[in-house]
């Protein structure tokens, strides 16, 4: 027997020469395909009892209300600096308006702005869009992160809340690595608040500090000077790894010709001082001279060719549409706290046919934790439905820790309490303390949480509670807020139920109260908290689905990058 197998072993390896490794080419098979399994999760039912009809009405009518100042202010935002300066721009200065610049430079997508609502109702006045766009589109298949400046505001000076952008938009790109493109037509500092953008640690020379860090951990910087370049501007472009300047129309200089003629008396143009000619062929401060502002743009897409970047691989992911319609999330986007319905009802409009695998469903019920699909793209979803207690802490603390052990990003849908009961006995006053320390673990988790991680505010953010949901002080990769959502410490509905110090018969000035009720209410509205750049845009709740997914498709592209252990910048000559 032994001789018959050995002959036979003889017989294939003359006949068989090219299967020198393998007895039975027969077993040779293509590389395996992932198989398609079908989601069976759980279909949520998200109908409307009966009994909340008037609440989804009132929810609706405060919904409208909403979206009507929201469409006010897009108007606003688009206008930029007002018609003469839009004339002036384009008419005097001849350049492209910065919504034309981005349509000649990202691919022929949608991309997501980011803050478009900052600058508004300041107390130096309006700034609209801080006086800068910011967002995350594509260039040749690759998320970028853009930074442009608007000139028709205000010359493109810059102001503290466009220092206060411009960091959040390299944050952003910092935590998801994604490659920074810089549009610089700005003509510097504001000077009259310099005490607010220059001095202190996250103020203007911040920008400059973060494209050195980025540069060192492989984060692509590039910059395009597309119009005056004045002062601390100036090292934007220059501290790019490339630069491209447009002629007749970048300028780049630390003082321009009215201060050489104020300290030396010498009559100087701008192109002799700073222009494209002179920074591409003798200062070097530029790498790419371009004769049009569509060569440059044209330039930048080919800039990003050379990265060496490995693009996502074309997926098609397949997924159901939610059951139920989007556009019933107007009347479920509570009004107030009093005004919320059951979390499941906004889930089942916002996840991929409805479904949804819930974890620990009968612990813990104030939040709602399981897993979802969102437009083919896996997440866990961590949402209140009532006051975060203890057990509904410990079990949030438990899911997002699974979900950081199995790579998956986190969604959280925040409607936090207004504030908690007081205790009127011993034992409520030691559940309170119990649930202090079950919120102080799941904050813990949260914050130590290394996967992506996005907030989308549907009605509340309210007090402490705020954090353990992923308030903006826990870095979660992006926050956006529903226009009905409300930022504040305290409703100002409860700030009234306490005791004023001093006044001792209890006896309240009703006009006084009346009026900082009033300020309240308008600070702690959503439109106030963008403004101020609290947040990173405030969305309306049909479109939640569509940026949520956008965002979990930004995140992911991370892991397709190349790295490598160089830690230092690129340093031009």
């Amino acid at each position: 027997m032994w001789m018959l197998q050995n002959s036979l072993w003889q017989v294939m390896k003359k006949t068989v020469p090219t299967y020198k490794y393998y007895i039975f080419p027969c077993f040779v098979s293509n590389k395996a395909r992932p198989r398609q399994y079908t989601n069976t999760y759980p279909v949520l039912s998200g109908s409307i009892p009966s009994v909340c009809e008037h609440v989804f009405e009132e929810n609706l009518r405060n919904s409208k209300a909403c979206m009507q100042r929201y469409s006010e202010l897009v108007c606003k935002v688009n206008k930029g600096g007002g018609e003469n300066a839009v004339l002036r721009h384009t008419q005097r200065n001849k350049r492209l308006l910065v919504r034309e610049r981005l349509r000649m430079l990202l691919d022929d997508e949608p991309f997501l702005e980011l803050s478009p609502f900052a600058g508004f109702d300041l107390p130096y006045g309006d700034v609209p869009a801080a006086g800068c766009l910011t967002g995350i589109g594509k260039i040749c298949g690759i998320w970028c992160v853009f930074m442009a400046n608007d000139a028709t505001v205000k010359g493109g000076t810059i102001y503290p809340i466009s220092v206060k952008k411009q960091l959040r938009a390299q944050q952003i790109a910092l935590q998801n690595r994604l490659i920074s493109v810089y549009l610089v037509d700005s003509g510097g500092a504001f000077l009259p608040l310099q005490a607010e953008l220059f001095p202190d640690q996250f103020h203007g020379g911040r920008i400059f500090y973060n494209e050195a860090i980025m540069s060192a951990v492989k984060i692509p910087q590039v910059a395009v000077v597309c119009g005056s370049c004045t002062a601390g501007g100036a090292y934007v472009p220059t501290m790019a790894e490339e630069t491209v300047i447009v002629d007749k129309i970048g300028t780049m200089f630390l003082a321009g010709p009215p201060l050489v003629k104020a300290a030396t008396g010498e009559d100087v143009s701008p192109e002799d001082l700073g222009g494209a000619y002179m920074h591409s062929k003798i200062s070097g401060c530029v790498d790419h001279f371009a004769s049009s502002e569509k060569e440059a743009y044209e330039c930048v897409r080919n800039i990003i060719m050379t990265l060496n970047y490995e693009l996502p691989p074309e997926e098609t992911l397949e997924y159901d549409e939610p059951v139920y319609s989007a556009e019933e999330l107007l009347g479920l986007a509570p009004r107030s706290y009093r005004y919320t319905l059951h979390i499941k009802l906004i889930l089942s409009r916002l996840i991929d046919g409805s479904r949804f695998q819930e974890f620990k469903a009968e612990y813990g019920t104030t939040l709602v934790t399981g897993f979802a699909h969102v437009e083919g793209h896996l997440v866990g979803i961590v949402a209140n439905n009532g006051e975060l207690t203890h057990d509904a802490s410990l079990k949030g603390s438990h899911f997002v820790q699974l979900c950081s052990q199995r790579s998956i990003p986190l969604l959280f849908l925040q409607n936090t309490a207004p504030r908690a009961e007081k205790p009127t006995s011993l034992s409520q006053a030691e559940d309170h303390t119990n649930r202090l320390k079950a919120q102080a673990s799941m904050m813990a988790a949260v914050a130590c949480s290394v996967v992506p991680k996005i907030t989308l505010v549907i009605g509340g953010c309210y007090g402490n509670e705020s954090y353990a949901m992923c308030g903006r002080s826990f870095d979660p990769n992006f926050l956006f807020l529903w226009p009905n959502a409300r930022v504040a410490l305290v409703d100002s509905s409860y700030a009234f139920t306490f005791p004023r110090a001093g006044n001792d018969d209890g006896i309240e000035n009703d006009s006084e109260s009346k009026q900082l009720k009033e300020k309240l209410d308008e600070e702690s509205s959503a439109f106030y908290s963008s403004a101020r750049l609290w947040d990173d845009g405030i969305i309306l709740p049909q479109n939640s689905r569509k940026v949520i997914s956008q965002c979990l498709t930004i995140m992911k592209q991370q892991k397709y990058q190349v790295t490598s252990l160089q830690r230092y910048p690129v340093i031009r000559l």
